[in-house]
């Protein structure tokens, strides 16, 4: 490997150039004479009178026709001719400097130029920011608006770290500008089983609040915090409807107690049926999330999952993992609560203290491997029964979407909201129907 440090080597399978050599003539070149004209070697041919040296048939050498002849040049008076006519007179012209003078004030404006540009030079070399010889290309600051960086910068303000009571922490993120704080619930209950009533947040400028647990739901896994003030910076809430797989997507909070983090992914998939446990190990909540490829890990729990332009589509509440209890961390498959469905439960428990539950009224059978869930049984006087469902009956699609389990399918009902109505298909007796639905809210 070559250093740097070494002159570079010819190639030797390089073809070569050589340059002209320009010589001054020679001291012993011979010297002109004669009244005839210019000449080298020895004398000229003998011409007689009205004969040229040219060519003469018997001139005894032959110029043109002998190689080793000596070159002549001869010269001849002008002949006379009448004095030519003056020209008429010119007006004067203003003097011109001698070209010698013009060649020597270019050199010494050249000089001038050349040393002036050396000294600023040097002089821009010894003052840069980095110092020596080396010093790069000049260093941009400015950013476009709709960069990462940019969109970061803008809704880092309004995402918090939220200091449980264990010691632990999640994330979460202000929804409004007289304080409202978004998290998860199982961030509020921390290690224990019981929601603390109040709690501390971090900013990203360092500065900590204490704020007041408005309520939470178990069963969306959906928190609501307050803080005083009315001046708050509240995120964008996006359509997560309208969220495709493959869209970029950010992930902010603070995993493992790191505030502040960012980390960048895309869509990995939506509406995938999640359910996550409470600290008995017990199923505690039933979600269609958002899947994710972007780094999510404990502490980032409430944080959220934003589009590339900084709008939140969903909050980041769990992941997968292959670790032992204790040991999970990222291994690239995170869900996050589609927003649509964590700010409908959030407006109930800020105007109620709870949230109500979405339910189609149908028991479901023994989830099997295959297309379609099982209708058990009907509950009379339920959205099923009122839609001409039946026990028995097995649901092969609900609002436009194939279900193939059951846990899908509640995923699917709770995403929506009380007084949806959606489409289903089922089969029975070998045929397929269809029928409408209006969804209700879960009795007490």
């Amino acid at each position: 490997m070559n250093s740097g440090t070494q002159p570079p080597q010819a190639d030797p399978g390089a073809p070569h150039h050589s340059e002209p050599t320009w010589r001054a003539p020679s001291a012993e070149a011979p010297q002109p004479h004669g009244p005839a004209g210019l000449h080298t070697g020895n004398q000229p041919p003998t011409a007689g009178p009205g004969q040229s040296a040219w060519w003469h048939p018997a001139a005894a050498t032959d110029p043109w026709r002998d190689p080793a002849s000596h070159a002549v040049i001869e010269t001849r008076p002008v002949p006379h001719a009448p004095a030519p006519e003056p020209l008429p007179a010119r007006p004067a012209e203003r003097a011109r400097p001698a070209l010698g003078l013009v060649i020597v004030v270019s050199a010494v404006t050249a000089l001038i130029a050349g040393t002036l540009g050396a000294a600023i030079g040097i002089w821009a070399t010894r003052t840069g920011a980095g110092g020596g010889f080396i010093t790069g290309a000049e260093p941009r600051t400015e950013r476009d608006v709709d960069s990462v960086a940019a969109v970061v910068e803008e809704i880092m303000p309004s995402v918090v770290t939220v200091l449980t009571a264990d010691g632990g922490n999640g994330s979460g993120f202000i929804v409004s500008d007289d304080g409202y704080i978004m998290t998860n619930h199982h961030v509020v209950v921390g290690g224990g089983a019981e929601v603390a009533e109040s709690l501390q947040v971090l900013f990203s400028d360092g500065s900590v609040t204490s704020a007041e647990v408005v309520g939470s739901d178990p069963d969306s896994d959906v928190a609501v915090l307050k803080i005083e003030g009315d001046e708050h910076p509240p995120m964008v809430l996006a359509d997560s409807d309208l969220v495709a797989v493959g869209d970029p997507v950010l992930a902010v909070g603070a995993p493992l107690g790191l505030s502040s983090t960012v980390t960048e992914g895309i869509v990995s998939a939506v509406d995938r049926p999640v359910l996550t446990q409470n600290n008995n190990g017990e199923v505690e909540s039933v979600m269609a999330a958002i899947q994710t490829d972007a780094a999510i890990n404990p502490g980032n729990s409430g944080g959220p999952l934003t589009d590339i332009a900084g709008q939140v589509i969903g909050i980041n509440t769990a992941i997968a993992s292959t670790a032992a209890e204790g040991e999970a961390g990222n291994i690239g498959i995170g869900f996050a609560i589609p927003i649509n469905q964590a700010k409908r439960i959030a407006d109930e428990i800020v105007a109620t203290g709870s949230a109500t539950h979405t339910v189609l009224g149908a028991e479901l059978g023994a989830s099997e491997l295959g297309v379609g869930v099982t209708l058990e049984r009907i509950v009379p006087d339920s959205p099923a029964d009122d839609a001409g469902l039946r026990d028995g009956d097995v649901l092969t699609a609900f609002d436009g979407t194939t279900v193939t389990e059951n846990t899908q399918l509640i995923a699917l009902i709770r995403k929506l909201a009380p007084g949806t109505e959606v489409t289903v298909v089922y089969e029975r007796d070998g045929r397929e129907h269809s029928a409408q639905v209006t969804l209700e809210a879960a009795a007490d």
